[in-house]
């Protein structure tokens, strides 16, 4: 990190010099952003395109900086959000094939977004864990969860395998310690745990050793050499940008001559007639949905267009509460008849979602609408909306950003079943907007919902009624030793005599139980506009079970197969066993007739589990609906997933390949360990449910 004296002397030359003493800056720092970027991207082009953003970035927001962090956190908090924004950007991609990777590189690409960017600002930006959470907008403990969780990963990928990982009520320990900041009463309890259980020792060993070799990232970084005419492209493009904009200043000042003349027409018709205000009517807006939040006056009426390469995008209206950030637009092809549609975090972004938006929730998915009236009248338009992140703040303006938009096939629809959309055909352009938001308040109650599904409690503890959606809350108590529910449907809910299915693409893992023994989860409805519920009935459709019951299986490369076996009532049969590099094996069970189970838990026991280099499984599933109607997954024409109500998904054939660090010697399989299975079960439980 850098002293705090030196980062003031610095930005105070940077307020003076402008862009050029950020280019400075970023040079004398560009090894440790240039390692930092290159987790994200993959050759040269990228990496400039990202200095590039990221210095123009920082110029733009430099009069906000407040001293409030160090000027180099700031930086690296937009550096990180540029990075994110440039490795979804598929118009980026295409630019030159991806450089070769080194194994560190190529391991931290194989780690969940939060694992990476917890590992990479920690060994390779070198911070605290206090600031890389401040950086990721999450609190230190669950940093420290995801540095956890990308250090186990990395060991997986890089060095052990995946024979040990420890008693997992003890992996919340390892990171403090290991860094010698364990408090002494747990301290001592580890070390005693530790004292007698070898698989833990094993595992926090490995552990230890990626930790290791991640502290020594940084020695070995002046390995990571930055091109030489790196920053002198960047240099090259800035000057151009600001030529562009010195010619784009002169020409707006000439134009706004006009204007002003113009502006004194229309404001003296406007006092003497009220034209221009009679066309905001709320009651004009064709889309029924945004018309209803506008007469319940939960958002304003907006009317804000952007043109990219014959493209036109207009956003209608935003309406924001504790659950989402709702946008509604509509998508205009000037030349051709082709209809878009957005997609989050495929080409939209919002540039300042890290200062306005919370991090706790992600955006819900939804599906194109061609059914309705409104994306039937014409060939080139589509309206629609799109899910963004609630805001932290009670209001502001979202920098949103679209360099990508999807084109909605028609003609596939009744073949594929996602309403006619298929991701293979975009267009790409640059659209910005900046949209003025207030959010909308949101009711909490407190519910008294408790049963038991199947031998397990089922706690529904909180309807959350706001102005996007119907939330309702439940915990599942998962201490039951020989069964867990891994998923709880539910169809519907019926609030004051008001019937609303569950949306499909709402559902969420929340655990926010303090007790360890509870999971929560939440289903999302349709919204009830202020309704205050009197009563309310929850109604299951379905649940997924995951049945412990273990079996072990000798395994023989040398004996004929197919071998079957007795399972759960079933015959299952190993239809081949090989042995090699790689060794693979393959069970089948074609009778899935009041089976009992949909899928099975296994693994493959080697002889030296700890040579192993990757593992993949593979399925062929077929899906039976509630009615007992069947859908074979490699038929010709393919299933239309929407219309199956509630899927059964049984797999028939289970095949798992296993390869051997070592080129030509051969992994030798010993046992076939069945741990359990899954199956789903169908409900008509209805729990009626009191307010507290």
């Amino acid at each position: 990190m850098i002293p705090a004296k030196i980062d003031s002397m610095s930005i105070t030359m940077i307020r003076e010099k402008n862009v050029e003493s950020i280019v400075d800056w970023f040079d004398q720092h560009k090894l440790l952003y240039f390692t930092l970027g290159w987790t994200y991207l993959r050759n040269q082009q990228q990496m400039e395109e990202l200095f590039y953003r990221a210095i123009i970035k920082v110029h733009k927001e430099l009069p906000r900086f407040n001293n409030q962090t160090s000027f180099d956190t700031w930086v690296t908090s937009i550096f990180i959000h540029t990075c994110r924004e440039l490795s979804h950007d598929g118009s980026l991609q295409t630019l030159e094939e991806s450089e070769p990777r080194q194994d560190l590189f190529k391991a931290l690409d194989q780690l969940k977004k939060y694992e990476k960017e917890a590992v990479a600002l920690t060994y390779i930006k070198g911070v605290s864990h206090e600031e890389a959470a401040h950086l990721l907008q999450v609190s230190v403990e669950k940093m420290k969860e995801y540095l956890f969780s990308g250090i186990q990963s990395l060991k997986k990928e890089m060095w052990y395998g995946s024979s040990f990982n420890g008693c997992k009520e003890y992996h919340r320990y390892y990171i403090d310690y290991l860094e010698r900041n364990l408090e002494r009463s747990k301290k001592i309890d580890f070390e005693i745990h530790i004292y007698h259980c070898q698989v833990c020792q094993e595992d926090l060993t490995a552990f230890q050793d990626v930790m290791l070799t991640m502290l020594n990232l940084t020695e070995r970084m002046e390995d990571f050499r930055v091109p030489s005419d790196f920053l002198g492209n960047v240099k090259a493009r800035l000057v151009e940008k600001e030529k562009h904009r010195q010619l784009k200043t002169k020409k707006r000042r000439r134009i706004g001559i006009v204007i002003a003349g113009v502006l004194v027409l229309l404001l003296g018709l406007e006092v003497f007639t009220g034209t221009i205000t009679n066309l905001y009517y709320y009651w004009t807006e064709e889309n029924q949905e945004l018309r209803a939040f506008l007469q319940h006056d939960l958002g304003d009426r907006l009317n804000l267009e952007a043109e990219s390469d014959g493209v036109k995008i207009r956003i209608k209206g935003a309406i924001a509460d504790d659950v989402q950030t709702l946008v509604f637009y509509e998508i205009e092809d000037m030349d051709e008849e082709n209809q878009y549609m957005m997609n989050y975090d495929d080409g939209v972004f919002v540039e300042n979602e890290y200062e306005i938006m919370s991090r706790e929730t992600n955006p819900r998915y939804y599906p194109p609408d061609l059914k309705s009236d409104i994306n039937n009248k014409e060939k080139n338009v589509y309206q629609g909306k799109i899910s963004l992140r609630p805001l932290t703040k009670d209001n502001g303006t979202i920098k949103l950003k679209i360099t990508k938009l999807q084109k909605l096939l028609r003609d596939s629809s009744d073949k594929h079943g996602f309403n006619g959309y298929e991701n293979m055909e975009n267009a790409t352009g640059e659209w910005n907007f900046e949209i003025p938001v207030t959010k909308q308040s949101s009711i909490e109650y407190a519910l008294d919902g408790e049963t038991v599904v199947e031998g397990i409690p089922v706690l529904i503890d909180k309807l959350t009624i706001a102005p996007t959606a119907t939330l309702l809350q439940y915990a599942i108590n998962n201490v039951q030793p020989k069964k867990r529910i891994e998923v709880l449907n539910i169809d519907n809910i019926e609030v004051n005599n008001k019937k609303l299915k569950a949306d499909r693409y709402g559902g969420s893992f929340l655990d926010s139980h303090q007790d360890l023994n509870w999971s929560t989860f939440q289903t999302n409805f349709a919204p009830l506009y202020g309704e205050e519920p009197k009563e309310i009935n929850v109604q299951f459709g379905f649940i997924n079970i995951a049945v412990e019951d273990q079996k072990s299986i000798e395994l023989d490369a040398s004996l004929e197969y197919p071998q079957t076996f007795e399972y759960a009532g079933s015959t299952i049969s190993i239809d081949k066993l090989e042995d090699g590099q790689p060794t693979v094996i393959v069970i089948s069970n074609n009778e899935i007739e009041n089976r009992a189970f949909e899928a099975l838990n296994f693994n493959i026991v080697v002889e030296d589990e700890n040579e192993l280099s990757s593992v993949e499984m593979n399925s062929e599933v077929v899906i039976v609906d509630k009615n007992g109607v069947k859908y074979d997954m490699n038929a010709v024409t393919p299933v239309s997933f929407e219309e199956i109500e509630q899927p059964q998904y049984f797999a028939t054939v289970q095949s798992m390949r296993i390869e051997g660090k070592k080129a030509g010697e051969k992994v030798i399989p010993k046992n076939l360990e069945i741990y359990g299975y899954n199956t789903t079960k169908y409900l008509d439980d209805v729990v009626k449910i009191s307010l507290k």
